[in-house]
Protein backbone atom coordinates (compact mmCIF):
# COMPACT_ATOMS: atom_id res chain seq x y z
CA UNK A 1 0.00 0.00 0.00
CA UNK A 2 1.61 3.32 -0.55
CA UNK A 3 1.72 6.45 1.24
CA UNK A 4 0.76 9.55 -0.61
CA UNK A 5 3.39 12.09 -0.27
CA UNK A 6 1.37 15.10 1.91
CA UNK A 7 0.58 12.02 4.60
CA UNK A 8 2.76 11.37 7.52
CA UNK A 9 4.02 7.88 8.53
CA UNK A 10 2.12 6.54 11.24
CA UNK A 11 5.20 5.79 13.48
CA UNK A 12 8.14 7.85 12.77
CA UNK A 13 11.29 6.15 13.55
CA UNK A 14 10.48 2.66 13.47
CA UNK A 15 9.67 3.12 17.05
CA UNK A 16 6.85 0.32 16.49
CA UNK A 17 7.62 -1.57 13.64
CA UNK A 18 7.63 -4.77 14.73
CA UNK A 19 3.70 -4.50 15.26
CA UNK A 20 3.48 -3.75 11.33
CA UNK A 21 2.73 -6.74 9.26
CA UNK A 22 3.19 -6.26 4.95
CA UNK A 23 1.92 -8.31 2.64
CA UNK A 24 2.23 -7.87 -1.26
CA UNK A 25 -1.03 -6.01 -1.37
CA UNK A 26 -1.55 -4.32 2.07
CA UNK A 27 -0.27 -3.23 5.24
CA UNK A 28 -1.70 -4.67 8.27
CA UNK A 29 -1.58 -2.72 11.49
CA UNK A 30 -1.33 -4.52 14.91
CA UNK A 31 -4.02 -3.76 17.58
CA UNK A 32 -1.28 -2.39 19.79
CA UNK A 33 -0.59 0.55 17.10
CA UNK A 34 -3.98 0.73 16.63
CA UNK A 35 -4.86 1.26 20.10
CA UNK A 36 -1.65 3.52 20.22
CA UNK A 37 -2.84 5.96 17.76
CA UNK A 38 -6.20 6.11 19.33
CA UNK A 39 -4.81 6.85 22.60
CA UNK A 40 -2.92 10.16 21.31
CA UNK A 41 -6.16 11.52 19.97
CA UNK A 42 -7.60 10.12 22.75
CA UNK A 43 -5.68 12.13 25.00
CA UNK A 44 -6.30 15.76 23.13
CA UNK A 45 -9.49 15.38 23.33
CA UNK A 46 -10.63 13.97 26.20
CA UNK A 47 -10.51 17.39 28.22
CA UNK A 48 -12.92 18.63 25.23
CA UNK A 49 -15.23 15.84 25.45
CA UNK A 50 -15.38 16.37 29.65
CA UNK A 51 -16.67 20.07 28.84
CA UNK A 52 -14.08 21.50 30.93
CA UNK A 53 -14.66 25.13 30.88
CA UNK A 54 -12.33 27.69 29.04
CA UNK A 55 -10.77 29.54 32.01
CA UNK A 56 -10.32 32.32 29.46
CA UNK A 57 -13.13 32.52 28.23
CA UNK A 58 -15.02 35.98 29.65
CA UNK A 59 -19.02 36.21 30.11
CA UNK A 60 -21.15 39.32 29.00
CA UNK A 61 -23.72 41.21 29.84
CA UNK A 62 -24.96 41.27 26.82
CA UNK A 63 -27.41 37.86 25.23
CA UNK A 64 -25.15 36.77 22.53
CA UNK A 65 -25.96 37.50 18.73
CA UNK A 66 -24.36 35.20 16.44
CA UNK A 67 -24.96 31.54 16.13
CA UNK A 68 -22.51 29.03 17.13
CA UNK A 69 -19.91 29.62 18.80
CA UNK A 70 -16.43 27.13 19.40
CA UNK A 71 -17.41 26.81 23.13
CA UNK A 72 -20.70 25.64 22.45
CA UNK A 73 -20.01 22.58 20.53
CA UNK A 74 -20.89 19.41 22.90
CA UNK A 75 -20.56 16.37 20.76
CA UNK A 76 -22.38 14.27 23.29
CA UNK A 77 -25.03 15.71 23.38
CA UNK A 78 -25.97 15.39 19.58
CA UNK A 79 -27.81 12.67 18.58
CA UNK A 80 -26.07 9.87 16.86
CA UNK A 81 -27.07 8.82 13.65
CA UNK A 82 -25.63 5.94 11.64
CA UNK A 83 -23.33 6.80 8.81
CA UNK A 84 -26.12 5.61 6.43
CA UNK A 85 -28.50 7.69 7.75
CA UNK A 86 -29.03 9.62 3.72
CA UNK A 87 -30.48 6.52 3.15
CA UNK A 88 -33.53 7.26 5.50
CA UNK A 89 -36.59 7.90 3.62
CA UNK A 90 -37.38 10.98 5.78
CA UNK A 91 -33.54 12.54 7.05
CA UNK A 92 -33.85 13.85 10.51
CA UNK A 93 -32.06 17.08 9.56
CA UNK A 94 -32.35 19.94 7.39
CA UNK A 95 -30.34 23.03 6.63
CA UNK A 96 -26.51 24.24 7.71
CA UNK A 97 -25.14 22.47 9.64
CA UNK A 98 -21.62 21.57 11.41
CA UNK A 99 -21.80 17.51 11.36
CA UNK A 100 -19.45 14.94 13.49
CA UNK A 101 -18.18 11.99 12.58
CA UNK A 102 -17.27 9.78 15.91
CA UNK A 103 -16.12 6.48 17.13
CA UNK A 104 -17.08 5.17 20.61
CA UNK A 105 -13.71 3.81 22.08
CA UNK A 106 -14.82 0.49 25.00
CA UNK A 107 -11.50 1.07 26.34
CA UNK A 108 -11.65 4.88 27.71
CA UNK A 109 -15.60 4.15 27.76
CA UNK A 110 -15.11 7.66 26.10
CA UNK A 111 -15.22 8.85 21.75
CA UNK A 112 -13.09 9.73 19.86
CA UNK A 113 -13.75 13.00 16.97
CA UNK A 114 -12.37 11.97 13.66
CA UNK A 115 -13.93 14.08 11.46
CA UNK A 116 -15.43 17.26 11.52
CA UNK A 117 -17.19 18.98 8.66
CA UNK A 118 -19.62 21.87 7.26
CA UNK A 119 -22.49 21.77 5.04
CA UNK A 120 -25.56 24.19 3.95
CA UNK A 121 -28.19 20.94 3.74
CA UNK A 122 -27.52 18.36 6.29
CA UNK A 123 -29.68 16.01 4.54
CA UNK A 124 -27.66 16.08 1.52
CA UNK A 125 -23.89 16.56 2.51
CA UNK A 126 -23.23 12.88 3.35
CA UNK A 127 -24.70 11.41 -0.12
CA UNK A 128 -22.33 10.06 -3.20
CA UNK A 129 -18.46 11.00 -2.90
CA UNK A 130 -16.44 12.26 0.02
CA UNK A 131 -12.91 11.55 1.34
CA UNK A 132 -14.23 10.97 4.63
CA UNK A 133 -15.91 7.59 3.39
CA UNK A 134 -12.28 6.42 2.54
CA UNK A 135 -10.90 7.08 5.69
CA UNK A 136 -13.87 5.27 7.69
CA UNK A 137 -14.13 2.23 5.33
CA UNK A 138 -9.98 1.68 5.92
CA UNK A 139 -10.34 2.61 9.71
CA UNK A 140 -12.90 0.65 10.13
CA UNK A 141 -11.38 -2.85 8.37
CA UNK A 142 -8.37 -1.96 10.28
CA UNK A 143 -10.04 -2.32 13.75
CA UNK A 144 -11.79 -5.14 12.49
CA UNK A 145 -8.27 -7.19 11.16
CA UNK A 146 -6.90 -5.96 14.49
CA UNK A 147 -10.11 -7.20 16.46
CA UNK A 148 -10.89 -3.73 17.62
CA UNK A 149 -14.69 -2.98 18.03
CA UNK A 150 -15.77 0.22 16.27
CA UNK A 151 -19.09 2.05 16.89
CA UNK A 152 -19.09 5.24 14.44
CA UNK A 153 -21.35 7.65 14.26
CA UNK A 154 -22.66 10.95 12.83
CA UNK A 155 -24.15 13.87 14.75
CA UNK A 156 -25.41 16.74 13.25
CA UNK A 157 -25.11 20.42 14.75
CA UNK A 158 -27.22 22.91 13.72
CA UNK A 159 -26.87 25.86 15.82
CA UNK A 160 -24.79 27.25 13.57
CA UNK A 161 -24.49 29.98 11.41
CA UNK A 162 -26.70 30.66 7.65
CA UNK A 163 -23.85 32.35 6.13
CA UNK A 164 -21.60 29.91 4.29
CA UNK A 165 -18.26 32.49 5.42
CA UNK A 166 -19.23 32.35 8.59
CA UNK A 167 -19.86 28.56 8.40
CA UNK A 168 -16.76 27.51 7.32
CA UNK A 169 -14.90 30.08 9.89
CA UNK A 170 -16.47 28.22 12.57
CA UNK A 171 -15.84 24.71 11.39
CA UNK A 172 -11.63 25.81 11.10
CA UNK A 173 -11.89 26.95 14.47
CA UNK A 174 -13.39 23.52 15.83
CA UNK A 175 -11.30 21.73 13.41
CA UNK A 176 -7.92 23.49 14.86
CA UNK A 177 -9.43 22.98 18.94
CA UNK A 178 -10.47 19.14 18.75
CA UNK A 179 -7.87 18.48 16.10
CA UNK A 180 -10.11 15.36 14.25
CA UNK A 181 -7.78 12.89 12.41
CA UNK A 182 -9.32 12.70 9.35
CA UNK A 183 -9.57 16.01 8.76
CA UNK A 184 -6.96 17.29 5.74
CA UNK A 185 -5.62 19.92 8.20
CA UNK A 186 -4.51 17.59 11.08
CA UNK A 187 -4.00 14.30 9.06
CA UNK A 188 -0.03 14.64 9.40
CA UNK A 189 -0.41 15.87 13.10
CA UNK A 190 -1.54 12.41 13.96
CA UNK A 191 0.28 10.41 10.70
CA UNK A 192 -3.27 8.99 9.99
CA UNK A 193 -2.43 5.32 8.42
CA UNK A 194 -5.66 4.04 6.74
CA UNK A 195 -5.79 4.28 3.06
CA UNK A 196 -3.79 5.61 0.26
CA UNK A 197 -6.42 7.32 -2.06
CA UNK A 198 -7.08 10.34 -0.59
CA UNK A 199 -4.95 13.52 -1.74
Amino acid sequence: MKTPKDQGILFPNNECSNGITSTNTELILSKELLQNWQERIHKHQSKLFQGIPNLHKQGSLFPKVEQGSVDDLEPLKLTPLPLSFWRWPKCPHHGPAIYLVMDRLETYDSHLLLYLGETIAADRRWKGEHDCKAYLAAYSEALGMAGLPNRVSIRFWSDVPEDTRSRRKLEQKLIQRWLPPFNKETRARWSTPFTADIH
